[in-house]
């Protein structure tokens, strides 16, 4: 199977009409702008659209209808992030990237991986709270990740089962759980976990 050739884009709600007025366009950057900002400053659950809204100098109508909620939000300042994550480990330069040893690979795509769950991880657990039940596993960025480790493991051994495979691997890195195991000290809580993948990875190789 041929890894994809393109990042996979998040899904963002959309205003109707086939171009994005220019007004709209200054709102939405408005908005974003405003968003990671107040998120950085004191957190994803502690800041309310409403707060948001009056940042930004827009009415919480034109918030709503633009982003649907906060998870909505969350997604949309996601959306540059992770293309940039995908672009780096489709077409980056290795280990990451093509031309390195799967086994490599696949360390390297953990390590950059919990990296940007570091930054990251308050947005995509806000993204993933209002998704139905297993709604994460068919939508967002979890399919690109989830197809490019399957890849790397037929290549590493073609009789594996790369699809549960993938996602045993996968599961420790889902935001929740992640923040979990590093809640006490990140650096620790990232290097304990990447040395336990290792350890897989090498009983697999």
């Amino acid at each position: 199977m041929p890894e994809p050739r393109a990042p996979i884009e998040l899904h963002v709600l959309q205003p109707a009409g086939r171009a994005e007025r220019s007004d709209a366009a200054r709102n939405r950057e408005r908005i974003l702008c405003a968003a990671k900002r107040l998120f950085a400053e004191r957190g994803v659950e502690c800041v309310s659209m409403d707060e948001i809204a009056a940042d930004a100098e827009v009415g919480k109508g034109t918030l709503y209808r633009r982003f649907g909620d906060r998870s909505g939000l969350a997604l949309a300042l996601l959306e540059a992030e992770d293309t940039q994550l995908q672009d780096a480990f489709l077409r980056g330069p290795a280990p990451l990237g093509p031309g390195a040893p799967p086994r490599e690979r696949l360390e390297a795509f953990f390590a950059a991986f919990s990296a940007f769950l570091d930054e990251h991880g308050d947005l995509i657990a806000e993204a993933e709270r209002t998704m139905p039940a297993g709604a994460r596993f068919g939508g967002g960025p979890y399919p690109a990740y989830h197809t490019h480790v399957r890849i790397l493991l037929r290549e590493l051994d073609p009789a594996l089962d790369i699809d549960v495979l993938a996602h045993v691997l996968l599961a420790p890195f889902r935001a929740e759980l992640y923040r979990h195991l590093c809640a006490v000290e990140r650096a620790v809580g990232r290097e304990r976990l990447l040395a336990v993948v290792g350890r897989l990875l090498d009983g697999l190789a």
